[in-house]
């Protein structure tokens, strides 16, 4: 374990401006967004890049907080690791784990209220202990060797993490890819986690035979098989990484279409993403992509989920809150997968970036959730 800093070489940020400014934009193949990410927005957006922002002074901001290198089974690890302050009693330890196109950048909406609740409208008994890793492959986290990439595999290194950083017990919340690793986390290491929580409820559960569908969940499996969700990009980047990566490695206007049109697509928006989540954090999440050229190892997760093993019963205390994006599922779907679920919310407003686009909910819900487990002892190392 060492510390440190992110330092981007000056070299890297001056070929990204370079390219930004020789971009040579496509002619739209149809109107707005029907097709993909609207042109003429992208063209917006890649001169806010060129000539309006400035990666040095995020670089700056995210430097303030305590980061650390952590070798784990031969790959590097990048976690923020971020103290409660030190007058507060037993918080708990939390780790967060994005999914794609995320990145450590969706939690730090997050940060100041979770360790700091009593300056943030809160209690400080509801104060927690932040460990965020990058996933391998992505941010400045190296990749793992092929085939190790899944969510099971990754939720094994977790416990690593927590184990270098002195946790013993401690809580997971993850969306996305990081709601699958922390289901496994509470599937597979109940004895170790205080609580898991996500917004991203299993998708899919071993529907045993004693145990059949309810009318609800029929409806739910029909309105999935029948969904319009266009899935096309999972199945590029499964199957064809290596195609596709080249070009988002070569392009930043390239780049920031695909990851565009994705936070569009699934955040709670109506069509307006800065709605949302500002142009800022957008610029800095492209720009994390580019400078770390990283997108292709972010596929990872994808070509390698054929290695994941079945997810078994998830025992551990469970909070699941429920976004439009997952409006019609029911609870006895979820039921099939979680065994003790103490907190069921929703459908409320809110997509899939959650952390960006609610973070006043998830704290809400944060809280709540974790404040009767927090008579679990977890006696901490505290930050000198």
């Amino acid at each position: 374990m060492r510390a440190f800093q992110i330092r981007v070489p000056a070299s890297v940020l001056e070929d990204l401006h370079e390219r930004l400014v020789r971009t040579r934009r496509s002619p739209a193949v149809v109107a707005g967004w029907s097709g993909g990410t609207d042109a003429d927005y992208l063209a917006s957006f890649v001169n806010s890049w060129a000539n309006e922002y400035d990666w040095r002074a995020t670089e700056s901001s995210l430097n303030a907080l305590p980061q650390v290198m952590l070798s784990v089974d031969g790959a590097d690890i990048h976690t923020f690791h971020i103290s409660a302050p030190s007058a507060v009693a037993a918080p708990i330890p939390l780790v967060l784990t994005h999914g794609w196109p995320s990145s450590f950048l969706e939690f730090l909406p997050l940060i100041g209220a979770l360790t700091d609740p009593a300056a943030h409208g809160g209690e400080s008994t509801d104060a927690f202990e932040l460990v965020i890793p990058s996933l391998p492959g992505f941010g400045f986290s190296s990749r793992l060797s092929a085939g190790q990439s899944h969510p099971a595999r990754i939720a094994e290194l977790w416990v690593r993490v927590m184990d270098q950083l002195g946790y013993q017990r401690f809580g997971a919340y993850g969306g996305d890819i990081g709601s699958h690793v922390t289901n496994y986390l509470g599937a597979v290491h109940a004895d170790r986690i205080i609580g898991v929580f996500t917004h991203h409820p299993n998708l899919h559960p071993v529907i045993e035979g004693n145990l059949p569908l309810s009318d609800a969940e029929r409806r739910y499996l029909d309105q999935q098989g029948g969904s319009d969700r266009d899935d096309s990009y999972s199945k590029t980047q499964a199957r064809r990484p290596d195609s596709l990566s080249p070009a988002l490695s070569d392009s930043p206007a390239g780049l920031a279409a695909w990851i565009l049109d994705k936070y569009r697509d699934w955040s709670d928006c109506h069509g307006d993403l800065e709605s949302v989540i500002d142009r800022r954090r957008l610029l800095d999440i492209a720009t994390l992509y580019w400078v770390t050229n990283s997108i292709g190892t972010s596929f990872l997760p994808y070509f390698d989920d054929v290695n994941t093993p079945p997810l078994g019963k998830v025992t551990a205390p469970a909070g699941l809150t429920l976004t439009p994006e997952d409006s019609a599922y029911p609870r006895e779907f979820a039921d099939r997968t979680y065994s003790d679920i103490r907190l069921w919310r929703g459908p409320e407003p809110g997509g899939h970036f959650l952390a960006l686009e609610r973070p006043e909910r998830l704290v809400r819900d944060l809280r709540e959730f974790f404040r009767p487990l927090r008579h679990v002892g977890t006696e901490l190392p505290r930050r000198k």
